[in-house]
């Protein structure tokens, strides 16, 4: 009989890739999502990847009784737990509305988990917890410090991080691997999902599809004034692909093997690209020039970060090696696809 993973929000980014591995893993997958920050034609797309149309529930994971209907229904082992707010900047601007969502909806399936008899959780944490690293700290490993939050989303997954430590070190009958990952972008090269956030974007990557095909006007480049090689901010940028096989990595370790109750895995390329970099590299790759200007700093933006992600190659089995050229021509090809579907 399959194992069934819950994976919340699992009709976003990241959800939907992570999904599609898990089937393709040979999992059944029950996705919960309340469509704030993405479209139930997901679900549709994923369906032809795989061949496999996964159960697809439209919940709010705040609403306890409506959440419990779900662990009702269905036997499930383990949780990938996606669902979240998870814009730095709006954070900012809404803070209540990021401490209301994203702490508890995970307070609420974790009680769940315990209910129902799941044995463990995947965390999607982010690179956010460590704070402003100085050039010392970097390549940033899992042992670095946890440093005050810049924004409202980044204390949002410490103190998640500490919810989940705090619940199972009570005695808490699950296990849990808390992956901490850095900047996710590209999309399945079937172009059947990909990013497809609501609005205006919020992350750099759908921002500059969206301006090489001609939605927005100019792709703003925030910060010209850091203290990194061209002046802009850095980050290490993983493939979502890749990013979701590494979930599946860690539920396998979680639902099979001896492992620490808690344990944490950095999740990157371990290689930092500058936003600037980010623009010549599109523009390489799909032969596409993107119009651009400079704006001020975003509040809460860290200056430069990238991991060290040797305990996850080691440990997991797991390494993140799609060259940038070939992720960021993902991207365009779904934004392509958007726009001959005319959904875009």
């Amino acid at each position: 009989m399959k194992q069934t993973i819950l994976v919340t929000g699992g009709t976003g980014f990241i959800g939907s890739h992570t999904t599609v591995e898990l089937q393709q893993a040979g999992y059944d997958v029950v996705i919960i999502d309340n469509l704030s920050n993405s479209n139930a034609n997901v679900v549709d797309g994923i369906e032809k990847i795989t061949g496999i149309r996964p159960a697809f529930e439209q919940v709010d994971l705040n609403d306890y009784a409506a959440t419990e209907a779900v662990f009702k229904k269905y036997q499930i082992k383990g949780c990938i737990h996606f669902a979240a707010s998870k814009a730095v900047g709006e954070s900012v601007e809404k803070p209540l509305l990021y401490y209301r969502n994203n702490l508890n909806s995970l307070m609420n399936v974790l009680e769940l988990m315990t209910k129902y008899g799941s044995k463990g959780i995947i965390f999607s944490s982010s690179c956010t917890v460590y704070g402003q690293p100085t050039p010392e700290n970097l390549p940033v490993t899992e042992q670095a410090p946890i440093q005050k939050a810049l924004s409202p989303y980044g204390n949002t997954k410490q103190v998640n991080e500490e919810i989940i430590e705090d619940y199972i070190h009570s005695g808490a009958p699950i296990k849990s691997i808390i992956l901490r990952y850095f900047n996710p972008i590209g999309a399945h090269p079937s172009a059947h999902i990909g990013e497809l956030p609501n609005g205006v974007p919020m992350n750099l990557i759908p921002f500059v599809t969206q301006t090489a095909i001609g939605i927005r006007k100019q792709l703003k480049i925030f910060g010209n004034d850091y203290n990194t090689p061209d002046k802009t901010c850095i980050r290490d940028y993983i493939y979502v692909v890749d990013l979701a096989k590494a979930h599946v990595k860690a539920m396998q370790r979680v639902l099979e093997q001896e492992t620490d109750p808690v344990e944490v895995f950095n999740i990157g390329t371990g290689h930092g690209y500058s936003t600037l970099e980010i623009v010549e590299s599109f523009e390489r790759a799909t032969g596409v020039k993107l119009p651009w200007e400079y704006a001020p700093r975003r509040e809460g933006d860290i200056e430069a970060i990238w991991g060290n992600v040797d305990k996850a190659n080691k440990v997991l089995g797991w390494s993140a090696d799609t060259p940038l050229d070939e992720i960021l021509s993902s991207a365009w090809k779904w934004q392509v696809k958007l726009r001959e579907d005319g959904i875009q």
